[in-house]
């Protein structure tokens, strides 16, 4: 989570710039500060590190840092004692707090003193990197400030010799409003020469939808009062690139007072005739420009050029008042790209990027010009439809953005496909604020997610329901996991030939207290997108080494348990060596276990990867890719990763006997491990045929219901003793 005003394109930052700017990552922890070296190293950041405030304070003693990495919590000196520091010595420091402390009041005292940004541990690498590069554009966009602004106080400090020195326009206009006299600045600033103004009129230079402005400034308004005025005009430039340019134009009449003389106080009563007017003009071009790239930057997406956030709700906001006043009818839209993360973590941000560009032209052709499109960020999108008929209308272009979206996108070389899950609200059906509209969208498109994505649904009451059920769910299941609710249950690996145990694969259940055994498929969804994963991953550890240490009590022989890992327990920097630790804390070697990953889980940060898996390997844990044949990936991996086992997923073998095609896939995996020497096994066998079949095409390990239901721990041991084939009579009801 993060925290700030201000958003820039992280993307403008030039490599150079990066090269250049120091780091300095403040943190009590020292692998903290390691780990975070590491990842800025490898992104082209210059770092330093800090291990506490007092250290951090020395380090800013002795050298200048563009931003800091700053924790909050620290025993010798706090991060906010740290801010304070930076804040009386005026050290122009950007600071990103960096801190599992994200209560409101931590945040909000951070960001007061003086804090660019706060960032929640645990973070989300590209979050954090982002946040950095944003950090780097602001503070140089700063630096450019200052300089413009001591220009222009270098630039008032010589205004005594404007005449002879001054690098602005000074003129002098009769009154009649012709040039008789102007400085040679003219000639640098416009590209005019000082003879081709004299004795021409003012209109000569001034922008002509400026003229307007410029003859009530320059001739009534000056005549009314004959006071010094001020105004802002845009001037013709023969060789700028724009053909115009912005100045900040001073104005003060010469008048003749009742003894004959010049008034020059801009305070004097007006005497007698006006003659003219004597004039400077200092130019402000880029200053306007750079106000607007602020402005811009402020209401816009930089990467893809579309409202952001803040003027969406700005829009929608007066959308809402207008459908108030003329009883019209609206629809907020809220977009989210399915499966845009593996484009990112298998090609890289460079081609995500550009893909993303693709994505909002698309959707940008299915709007009217009314429509509003907004990119909240990462791959979401919004989209406002105002003044429509029926929600039939919203239905038609959602419709329209999945046709556009179906067709490949062709990015450096790479053929990609994308698709998109799509909420709508409508207003009033939904509700009359901006944050009921966005609500609805949002718990409409999730219900998109949990129905297989790549379509749209439209917001309805009920869906409240669901959401305040998986609410629930999640909060039961943390106090699941720390009650002891989880149980393991074992299911067996057979050896076609022999019909003896090979292995046991573990499967989580939940024994909730309200409404009993609860199964995988009705959680573990939510414990991923909550983060529940991790801590439930390692219960389910804690309980495999639990039991395999019993079974070697009642002198049961080594058996390999299989335990399911997600993509999101693999990515944690310590997965490995928590995993190595746990298994040791037992006394058990890592031939014990075998870990079941899907295709698309070791096709996320390849590299990395491959040697967290190696790291495994080496111990002795065996590699098995699940539900083979299902992903996305290239079968190229196989080759790169450390896998032992392919696993026939459960839909290819129910459909031997009925589906040809699914027979021919099965055949081509047979082969495939063969040729590669890796083991083979076929889940969700149920049938003497697809047994039978199996053997024929070299299949010789197998697990279903027709050898035996996943088992209670007890029950395990017993089977385990044996080590026969059990029959469905004798497990039915389990």
């Amino acid at each position: 989570m993060t925290f700030g005003k201000q958003t820039f394109e992280a993307g403008s930052l030039k490599d150079a710039d990066l090269t250049n700017a120091r780091l300095l990552i403040v943190d009590d922890q020292h692998s903290v500060l390691e780990s975070l070296k590491s990842l800025l190293d490898l992104k082209g950041f210059t770092t330093d590190v800090a291990q506490g405030g007092k250290a951090a304070v020395q380090a800013l003693e002795s050298r200048c840092y563009d931003v800091m990495l700053l924790d909050l919590e620290m025993p010798d000196m706090t991060g906010h004692e740290v801010l304070d520091y930076l804040r009386k010595y005026q050290i122009a420091t950007k600071v990103i707090v960096v801190s599992g402390k994200s209560s409101f009041e931590n945040v909000r005292k951070a960001l007061v003193k003086g804090a660019y940004d706060y960032i929640r541990k645990p973070y989300i690498p590209e979050a954090l990197i982002t946040t950095i590069r944003n950090a780097l554009a602001a503070g140089r966009l700063e630096r450019q400030h200052g300089r413009m602004q001591e220009a222009l106080r270098v630039s008032d400090a010589f205004h005594r010799s404007i005449v002879n020195n001054s690098p602005d326009f000074v003129y002098i206009l009769n009154q009649d409003g012709y040039f008789i006299f102007v400085n040679d600045a003219v000639e640098k600033l416009l590209h005019y020469k000082k003879t081709d103004l004299i004795d021409r009129h003012y209109s000569t230079v001034v922008y002509e939808e400026d003229l307007d402005q410029a003859h009530y400034v320059f001739t009534e308004r000056s005549r009314a009062d004959g006071r010094a005025r001020n105004v802002e005009l845009r001037f013709k430039c023969k060789k700028y690139s724009q053909g115009k340019k912005a100045f900040d134009v001073h104005l003060m009449p010469i008048e003749l007072n009742a003894a004959g003389g010049y008034n020059d106080s801009d305070t004097a009563e007006v005497s007698g005739e006006c003659v003219g007017l004597y004039g400077t003009a200092r130019d402000i071009t880029e200053r306007k420009e750079s106000e607007a790239l602020i402005n811009y930057q402020a209401y816009h997406d930089m990467l893809t050029g579309l409202p952001n956030r803040a003027l969406f709700e700005d829009r929608l906001k007066q959308s809402i008042a207008h459908a108030i006043r003329y009883k019209q009818r609206l629809a907020v839209m809220f977009l989210d790209l399915d499966r845009f993360k593996l484009v990112n973590d298998s090609l890289g941000h460079v081609v995500g990027d550009r893909m993303l560009k693709l994505v909002a032209d698309r959707i940008q052709r299915c709007l009217r010009e009314e429509d509003t499109l907004s990119r909240f960020g990462g791959d979401e999108f919004t989209l406002l439809l105002p003044e429509i008929n029926s929600q039939k209308d919203a239905a038609i272009v959602a419709e329209k953005i999945l046709g556009q979206l179906e067709r490949p996108f062709n990015v450096d070389g790479h053929e990609l496909f994308i698709s998109a899950s799509i909420g709508i609200s409508f207003y009033p059906e939904t509700g009359t604020t901006t944050e009921a509209l966005f609500q609805g969208a949002d718990i409409a498109m999730y219900n998109v997610k949990a129905r297989g994505k790549n379509n749209y649904q439209l917001y309805s009451s009920k869906m409240n329901a669901a959401m305040y059920k998986r609410m629930a769910i999640e909060l039961d299941l943390r106090k699941a996991i720390v009650d002891d609710q989880l149980e393991l249950y074992f299911q067996p690996k057979y050896e076609i030939k022999s019909e003896r145990i090979v292995g046991m694969e573990s499967l989580v259940r939940w024994c909730h207290p309200k409404d009993g055994i609860i199964y995988p498929n009705d959680f573990i969804s939510i414990a991923e997108e909550s983060k529940l994963i991790i801590p439930l991953g390692k219960k389910v550890l804690t309980l495999a080494c639990d039991e395999i240490c019993r079974w070697q009590q009642h002198g049961i022989p080594p058996t390999r348990v299989s335990i399911n890992v997600s993509s999101i327990e693999i990515e944690e920097k310590d997965f490995v060596p928590n995993m190595l630790q746990t298994i040791q804390g037992y006394g058990l070697d890592g031939s014990c276990f075998e870990i079941e990953l899907t295709e698309n889980t070791i096709m996320k940060n390849h590299e990395e990867m491959v040697q967290k898996l190696q790291v495994l390997s080496q111990h002795g844990i065996a590699i098995a890719i699940d539900d083979f044949g299902t992903g996305y990936s290239s079968l190229s991996y196989l080759e790169k990763f450390p896998v032992n086992t392919l696993k026939i997923d459960r839909s290819f073998v129910q459909n031997i006997n009925t589906n040809g095609s699914d027979a021919c896939i099965v055949d081509a995996i047979t082969s495939m491990a063969r040729g590669l020497k890796l083991n083979l096994v076929a889940e969700g066998v149920e049938t003497d045929y697809q047994l039978s079949y199996l053997r024929d095409r070299g299949c010789f390990e197998v697990q279903g219901y027709l050898f035996c239901h996943p088992q209670k721990a007890d029950r395990t041991i017993e089977i385990l003793k044996n080590s026969r084939r059990v029959i469905p009579s004798e497990v039915s009801g389990n």
